[in-house]
């Protein structure tokens, strides 16, 4: 069975599949506008010092997005 984490949860360099966005009203809006919908593979590239935020690659672009907003994106690591 797959492992579903949390997108704050994926290392970096690591490669996943968006299973849910859970934040409803602007702010879901706002994540799945940015392109983070349910099938995207993302990657993250980088994170901050502090580890917030967190840099992400989709689509051939680079996004940044806060572990607050991260963690209603939860995923499924790809080998």
């Amino acid at each position: 069975m797959a492992q579903i984490i949390p997108l704050r949860q994926l290392d970096k360099g690591r490669q996943a599949r968006i299973v849910t966005v859970a934040a409803e009203g602007e702010l879901g809006r706002r994540i799945r506008d940015m392109g983070l919908v349910p099938g995207a593979e993302v990657e993250i590239i980088g994170r901050a010092p502090l580890h917030d935020p967190v840099a992400l690659r989709l689509k051939g672009f680079t996004l940044s997005l806060r572990n607050s907003e991260a963690d209603f994106v939860t995923v499924e690591p790809l080998e």
